[in-house]
């Protein structure tokens, strides 16, 4: 099996027909978790499992597996392979899809060779790793990795007022089996970076030791709404005025800090949203990252002393609501070592790094060792439709998933 590799044709063919399936009018690709969109790539996904020759089960949270027995034992736990298929609005073909279709083909390659899994194989596509529509993101993974409550998580409302549960039934993929109905031995995502640092540094294959821990909170500003030409500047409970005040002293404080945190305001709403009155109340959202636990409770105390010194000097009321909250993950090592040993022995170059997105991989590494590959993003760029990586580094970066595979599997 070390001469094997992937069938670079049938992997790149699928990844650009997915990348069709999903597009709105305006061309842009809108896959966003359980919608009729979403289930035209899941349809056609489960067609090519099916046809190659894998037992498909959905379990209730909606996630899609492919299952190869093989001749392995019915006990044995199998080395599951994945990511997900749901997108951003106006997304790139590649975010999560690149990493469910490299599993199929590693899966579909080794069973085409005649390869003797000790394990069963397994891959995967969990719903709503992106949180669009339904918050928080990586429920599929969460879910399954029993993070989280499966009815509570079938009761989520989506941006439209939407539930999910309802959606999935409607569209077919309500599945039956309970969320965490098999367990992996081991589980490896194969993705590309969404950053710069590996094109910048030339090289081919990030293995991927850690991973960020996630802070995600809601911000309510209430101040005084009032005419913009009669209150004076002095005189004014301003909420537009103090959410600008928080979003410059995030900036401030990651952009000055000696840890890698970084701090984002993505959303943000004011009210009545008319140019003529002080808005109130100011609605956003922050994005606290780091790879240290510690760090990043730092920032959350920072953030909330911040938030309590603005309130009083301000003269408004601050709420803070926390959406969702992931420590940080460190990877299993020996499968780290194990990509790292692929890469070389393939003659590419290859570094340990951080991921700074989050990723299925962090849920199920609540329950199974794990560990991440990385390829090149053009310009760091991800979440968009320029988001783009060479073909050679897609095929790259598939063998090293199939090396890796096959050495899990033959435990």
């Amino acid at each position: 099996m070390s001469n094997l590799t992937i069938n670079a044709d049938r992997l790149l063919g699928r990844i650009e027909e997915l990348g069709s399936l999903g597009r709105d009018t305006q061309g842009r690709l809108v896959r966003v978790a359980a919608s009729d969109m979403d289930k035209l790539g899941r349809d056609r996904l489960v067609g090519w499992l099916e046809e190659a020759g894998l037992d498909v089960a959905i379990d209730r949270i909606g996630n899609i597996f492919g299952i190869w027995q093989g001749d392995a034992d019915a006990g044995q736990e199998p080395v599951m392979l994945g990511s997900h298929i749901d997108t951003v609005i106006d997304a790139g073909i590649y975010d999560g899809c690149y990493g469910v279709l490299a599993g199929l083909e590693a899966i579909e390659s080794l069973k085409e060779a005649g390869f003797a899994p000790a394990r069963p194989f397994v891959v995967a596509a969990f719903t709503n790793e992106e949180g669009v529509r339904y918050s928080p993101d990586m429920m599929g993974s969460l879910v399954f990795a029993g993070g989280r409550d499966i009815e509570e998580a079938l009761a989520s409302i989506g941006t439209d007022g939407s539930v999910l549960g309802k959606e999935l039934e409607r569209i077919g993929y309500a599945g039956r089996h309970q969320p965490g109905f098999l367990k992996p031995h081991v589980y490896v995502e194969l993705h590309v970076e969404q950053g710069p640092v590996l094109e910048r540094e030339g090289i081919a294959i990030g293995a991927v030791e850690n991973l960020q821990g996630i802070s995600w909170q809601r911000i309510t500003i209430d101040g005084v709404a009032n005419h913009a030409g009669t209150t004076p500047m002095s005189m004014r409970q301003d909420a537009g005025v103090a959410a600008a005040r928080v979003i410059s002293f995030l900036a401030d404080r990651a952009s000055a800090s000696p840890t890698p945190t970084v701090a984002t305001v993505g959303t943000i709403a004011f009210e009545p949203n008319a140019i003529n009155v002080i808005p109130s109340p100011a609605i956003f959202t922050i994005d606290l990252r780091d790879p240290n636990e510690m760090h990043l409770r730092e920032a959350e105390a920072a953030l909330a002393a911040f938030l309590d010194d603005l309130a009083a000097s301000a003269g408004v009321t601050i709420h803070a609501e926390s959406l969702a909250r992931f420590e940080p993950v460190t990877f299993d090592a020996g499968i780290v070592s194990l990509i790292e040993d692929g890469a070389r022995a393939a003659g590419l170059s290859c570094r340990r790094m951080t991921s700074g997105a989050g990723h299925d991989a962090q849920m199920i590494a609540r329950i199974a060792p794990s560990a991440m590959i990385f390829v090149p993003s053009r310009g760091g760029i991800s979440h968009n439709p320029a988001e783009s990586t060479a073909a050679d580094e897609l095929v790259a970066g598939a063998n090293v998933l199939l090396g890796v595979a096959a050495r899990l599997a033959a435990d």
